[in-house]
């Protein structure tokens, strides 16, 4: 910075001494020496950039904040089947874009058959249950060609659509859901209920409401 204050007082002392060189506008030498100046238009530009910076903090609240249910189909799961709930993660992160199925957990002690057709627990434990938006309730392959229909996956299921294979898919079916207890390692069903009956009593105290 000095040495270039040095250069330009040079040539003003030059300019002022050589009458061949006082003709020229002062203008010509003053530029090296006025501050930049930001045009107002593009100053204007620059806070319209700067004012539209996005708070952190607000993004993450946009980012937690639930998106509003357009659910096309409820999904009844047991949370307590190991394997099960493979394939429900499984559905579940595919569902996250469009979020048309609503995953309801009867194994949850907030689990109310009132909200969900008066399908009670253990009915719904027999065999898959899925409930569509218009409360037509589905079960077995059927529930769960539904299910893959909406998260891409309906090819999977497309083959069962056509018999004598859809008839041979609902029977492996049913042998499944009828010893799935057993096969991953669980008590029977009689066992579960008296377990959950026990822990509702013992969570909800003397509220009949609670226990309904």
């Amino acid at each position: 910075m000095a040495t270039r204050g040095a250069a330009g007082a040079f040539v003003i002392w030059k300019h002022r001494n050589n009458p061949s060189l006082r003709s020229l506008s002062s203008h010509h030498f003053y530029p090296i020496f006025r501050p930049q100046i930001i045009p107002k238009g593009f100053r204007y530009q620059i806070r319209a950039i700067q004012g539209a910076s996005v708070d952190p903090v607000t993004q993450l609240k946009n980012k937690d904040e639930p998106k509003p249910e357009n659910w096309k189909i409820k999904m009844l799961y047991d949370g307590d089947c190991p394997l099960c709930m493979r394939e429900v993660n499984m559905l579940k992160e595919r569902n996250e874009e469009n979020r048309t199925i609503k995953f309801v957990d009867i194994s949850s002690n907030d689990y109310s058959p009132q909200e969900n057709q008066g399908l009670d627990y253990k009915t719904v434990m027999g065999q898959i249950h899925a409930i569509q938006s218009d409360g037509n309730v589905v079960t077995g392959v059927e529930a769960f060609r539904r299910l893959y229909e909406e998260v891409g996956l309906g090819w999977v299921y497309t083959i069962t659509k056509f018999e004598p294979i859809g008839k041979v898919a609902d029977a492996v079916y049913d042998f499944w859901a009828k010893y799935r207890l057993q096969v991953t390692g669980r008590p029977p069903i009689e066992a579960i209920l008296e377990a959950r009956k026990k822990n509702k009593v013992e969570t909800c105290g003397d509220s009949k409401a609670c226990k309904t």
